[in-house]
């Protein structure tokens, strides 16, 4: 059951009302983010080109147990596509020695990961969080920043926003989403956005809280977002994820899986997008509870999946479109993912993406593919645009933001503004065409 928040205080643990003037540290003047865990720490982009390197490569991987960034899957690489790994600075030297005996080409992306942890905060001893106004949506937020924002989103725009909490995380943290829009009748059309469903993707969240900004600030003056939040709703979850996120600020900045306990194993987490009711655990996702794409016990084990896949059941009726922000790989991606099929809707989904692409390339020529997903990125079962389109959602898309690897999922903050302004475009573009009936 949805916990309606109005205006009021629901948790003693979020900074709630008002915001505070200047944030504590995010470390001690001259210390190091993280403990410096990263110093030294290098990101290598490898290029296998034929099925005799991808196999090199997926044995030299296994060998080194190393942070796969793309793809998240050693069993996913594949001749003439590039991937990204994260090699720990003891390794480095061993891999390079590797790569040349093998003769496979590579490069290394990141030569020190932990300055560029640094640079992407803007690290500083003090980060400033003025007041609601002036709250600062270009540098990146932990989740009790964003939490307390949420609650002054709710509090000041009581005609537009409503604030309500769908169920609690695995470790008790309240999962909160913003429902947006004109209150003109019960049962309007609606979108479902979630963001930050893997911890390490920042922009995600960065998006999200962008997006309410933008509906509600042009709200009076646009008359494309006055028509989409009187004739829609927009259900924003910024945070799925919130352990995992939590998590990626205080202790691991790589860490992509939610944080349950998985009982006689050491490691923790589930992929939050391989934990749906949608064949579950099949290709693409892992058995085994320390990778990084482990499903999970059973489908819908993790409590943030479930939470929202009871809401969106329950809501299906009316949300038409559902959408989740992620990062990185520049690509707009819709079902199938977990085989190669078309969707029985597939010119109507298609010419929605092709659009939301074409928005989103006239702000700043950036370039986005987009397809199914299955063949645009890769196959991976148990997803949650695949479970919405499934459940009678009939537009899923999944957004893979900037860049395509020379950041990753280090995208400094000077890049949460052009970023967020061409992703709103493409978003708009969707919900816009949700209000006119696609006769294709």
């Amino acid at each position: 059951m949805a916990l309606r928040i109005r205006g009021q205080y629901s948790d003693s643990n979020v900074l709630l009302g008002c915001f505070i003037v200047l944030s504590t540290a995010l470390c001690p003047a001259g210390a190091y983010l993280y403990n410096n865990r990263y110093a030294g720490d290098q990101v290598f982009r490898i290029n296998p080109i034929n099925n005799t390197e991808v196999q090199a490569v997926k044995q030299l991987l296994h060998n080194l147990t190393v942070d796969l960034w793309q793809p998240n899957s050693a069993s996913l690489i594949r001749e003439n596509s590039s991937v990204d790994v994260h090699v720990g600075r003891n390794k480095t030297q061993w891999l390079k020695r590797h790569l040349h005996q093998a003769h496979i080409n590579y490069e290394v992306l990141i030569s020190n990961l932990q300055t560029l942890i640094e640079k992407q905060t803007g690290y500083r001893s003090t980060r400033k969080r003025r007041s609601e106004f002036q709250y600062d949506y270009e540098v990146y937020h932990t989740l009790e920043e964003i939490q307390s924002w949420m609650f002054e989103m709710n509090r000041t725009h009581p005609h537009l926003v409503d604030m309500f909490s769908i169920g609690r995380s695995y470790e008790g943290r309240p999962l909160y989403v913003l429902q947006l829009g004109k209150r003109t009748r019960p049962y309007k059309k609606s979108v479902w956005i979630d963001c930050g469903v893997h911890a390490r993707e920042w922009i995600g969240p960065a998006f999200c809280q962008w997006f309410v900004k933008e509906a509600l600030n042009s709200y009076q003056h646009d008359s494309i977002m006055r028509r989409l939040m009187n004739q829609l709703s927009f259900y924003i979850m910024p945070v799925f994820n919130v352990d995992g996120y939590h998590y990626s600020w205080k202790t691991d900045r790589f860490w992509r899986k939610t944080r349950s306990k998985i009982p006689k194993y050491h490691c923790r987490g589930v992929d939050a997008n391989r934990n749906w009711k949608v064949k579950w655990c099949d290709e693409g996702a892992s058995q085994h509870p320390c990778d990084d794409t482990y499903c999970g016990p059973y489908p819908e084990s993790e409590p943030e999946v479930k939470s929202v896949a009871k809401f969106l059941r329950k809501h299906k009726k009316r949300i038409k479109a559902y959408i989740s922000i992620h990062a990185y790989a520049q690509m707009l991606l819709y079902p199938y993912s977990y085989k190669y099929a078309t969707i029985p809707n597939f010119n109507c989904v298609e010419s929605a993406a092709q659009n939301a692409v074409s928005a989103l390339y006239s702000a700043y020529g950036v370039r986005y593919r987009y397809g199914p997903a299955s063949t645009t990125l890769y196959v991976s079962s148990g997803s949650s645009i695949d479970w919405a389109y499934k459940n009678g959602i009939p537009y899923a898309f999944a957004f893979e933001l900037r860049d395509t690897g020379f950041y990753g999922f280090l995208l400094p903050e000077t890049l949460i503004n052009p970023t967020c302004t061409e992703t709103m475009r493409a978003v708009k573009t969707i919900a816009s065409g949700l209000l006119k009936k696609c006769t294709k």
